[in-house]
C-alpha cells in the first residue's frame, strides 16, 4: 500500500504494509536515520518524532497513521549546515553525550518551545519525562533547553 505524507517539510510517498512501524520507514525507506531505537516499546522516546507538532514515539506509529500528516525529525531542525538554536544549545552546554537519547529529546524540547509555555525548570521537565538518558542526570539537558528558550525569546 501507498502513503503520502510530509516529512520535514518534503511531500513523500512509501509503499510498505499499513503496520509498518513509522520508526522503520524513516530509518529504512526514507535514510533518516537520526532517529533511534532505543527499547522499541514507547517507554524510552529515543524515537521521538513529531507528527503534526505532537511528540510521538515512531516505534509505536504504524505508518499507516501518518498518511496526510506533517512529520518532522531530527534532521528538520538544522538549516543546512547550520544548527538550530535548540542544537546549538545542546552542544553549548554539553546536552548530549553518547547520543542515543539526544534525537529524541530535541524533538520533544522543540515540542515544548512551540508551545509557548514559560521556560522552567518544572515545564522543561515535565516536556521530556518521556526521553530517558543514562548519561546526562538531565541537568545539561534543562540548561540547554532553558538557554534555547532564552535565545528563541521566549
Amino acid at each position: 500500500m501507498t502513503f503520502a505524507f510530509t516529512v520535514n517539510g518534503a511531500p513523500v510517498e512509501v509503499e510498505a504494509a499499513g503496520s509498518r512501524r513509522l520508526l522503520d520507514v524513516l530509518r529504512e525507506d526514507l535514510a533518516l536515520t537520526g532517529t533511534k531505537e532505543g527499547c522499541g516499546e514507547g517507554e524510552c522516546g529515543a524515537c521521538s518524532v513529531l507528527v503534526d507538532g505532537a511528540v510521538v514515539d515512531a516505534c509505536l506509529v504504524p505508518v499507516s497513521q501518518v498518511r496526510g500528516a506533517s512529520v518532522a525529525t531530527v534532521e528538520g531542525l538544522a538549516h543546512g549546515a547550520d544548527l538550530s538554536v535548540l542544537q546549538q544549545a545542546f552542544l553549548e552546554a554539553g546536552g548530549a553525550q553518547c547520543g542515543i537519547c539526544t534525537p529524541g529529546m530535541l524533538m520533544a524540547a522543540e515540542a515544548f518551545l512551540a508551545s509557548g509555555a514559560e521556560a522552567t525548570d518544572e515545564n522543561i521537565r515535565e516536556a521530556i519525562a518521556g526521553n530517558l538518558c543514562r548519561c546526562t542526570g538531565y541537568t545539561k539537558i534543562i540548561d540547554a533547553i532553558a538557554l534555547a528558550a532564552r535565545r528563541r525569546g521566549a
